[in-house]
């Protein structure tokens, strides 16, 4: 399953450091941030809970670039 979200981000090294996390993260298959458009899509491993993995990708996101935010 495929999802895209709104996210705040200041720079797209920030967002290089944001998809970096989101690919790291339980639960996630593929990540892709686009600076340009302030979205990132996310493809879920199967059987995974979207809003679950989604808690887990913002905390992973804040630990490298803490002001970020992504709009669940």
């Amino acid at each position: 399953m495929k999802k895209t979200y709104k996210i705040d981000v200041d720079c797209a090294n920030c967002a290089n450091k944001m998809e970096e996390a989101a690919k790291a993260t339980d639960g996630v298959r593929d990540a892709v941030v686009n600076f340009m458009t302030l979205k990132m899509s996310v493809d879920f491993e199967e059987g995974a809970e979207p809003k679950t993995v989604m808690q887990d990708v913002l905390k992973n996101c804040k630990k490298v670039e803490d002001d970020c935010e992504i709009f669940l």
